[in-house]
């Protein structure tokens, strides 16, 4: 879960919000939650990972080339200031449900990476009503799904809270978000993380047509990889010769790749727009 909170130990550049974007705040399920909207056509929420709100880089601005992009900032992450609320993907997922809501935009497609890959799961598990398609990058549906060591991190991100809040806060990322409580924000993190979960059951019952996205060289162990697809119907037979077989969700991972570098990687908006398509 929130595999991105790794990024925190390694050099963190803010990226610089789409020019000409709309920004916008929504009191919604109890939070004061901050969108911008890029583009037009088909509304599609995109969620960030954990700690940078603008992980995405330049492909949000690829992805608003087809579609109406609503950028939406996590509880505790950018522009949405915490609460006394701990961080949990499914409260998250119930706030951006809510947001489609207010937004009165009826179904919207949901792509989310890491922290915010979790989330968009929980938004499609909790609310099916609200989400058409899903784009999960980089994701998990069971804590050991990821390397042992990942998980050791996350096991030692309350302790290590102050020394990587300073981090942060001293960086161009910290610098471009002043008013977030990195040390506050990075024991929460932890606290979320630390904790086993099994999402396989809700899983194997989502309603929404669903494309998995990873690294070749992942945080994720490949096995996990293969247990996810599989989880949603994928890899149980050969597609046909006419692919008249193929299962209704898909599978992509990308070469080249690592989980701190897929987010801004070329392939990822035509990997994406191809599923919508």
């Amino acid at each position: 879960m929130a595999t991105a909170v790794l990024t925190a130990v390694l050099p963190v550049q803010a990226k610089k919000i789409l020019a000409g974007s709309n920004e916008h705040f929504a009191d919604v399920n109890g939070q004061h939650v901050f969108y911008s909207v890029h583009g037009t056509g088909k509304p599609l929420i995109l969620l960030h990972g954990g700690i940078d709100p603008d992980c995405f880089g330049s492909n949000l601005a690829e992805l608003a080339k087809r579609r109406q992009v609503i950028a939406v900032h996590l509880q505790g992450h950018g522009r949405t200031p915490d609460s006394d609320r701990p961080l949990r993907c499914e409260t998250m997922g119930d706030d951006v449900a809510a947001l489609i809501g207010h937004l009165n935009v009826g179904k919207a497609d949901v792509m989310g990476y890491s922290l915010g890959a979790d989330v968009a799961l929980q938004t499609a598990i909790r609310h099916p009503d609200a989400v058409d398609r899903l784009v999960l990058v980089s994701a998990t549906m069971k804590q050991d799904g990821f390397y042992p060591e990942v998980v050791t991190t996350f096991k030692q991100l309350e302790t290590n809270a102050a020394t990587l809040g300073a981090g942060v806060k001293a960086s161009p990322l910290g610098r471009t978000y002043p008013g977030v409580d990195w040390t506050r924000l990075f024991s929460k993190i932890g606290d979320m993380t630390k904790r086993p979960f099994d999402w396989s059951a809700d899983v194997a019952k989502l309603q929404a047509r669903t494309l998995l996205v990873f690294a070749d060289a992942d945080a994720i162990r490949p096995e996990h990889m293969v247990e996810f697809w599989k989880a949603l119907g994928g890899g149980q037979r050969d597609a046909g010769q006419d692919g008249s077989l193929r299962p209704a969700n898909a599978l992509a991972i990308l070469p080249n790749t690592t989980h701190y570098t897929l987010p801004v990687e070329p392939m990822l908006p035509e990997v994406v727009e191809r599923f919508f398509a």
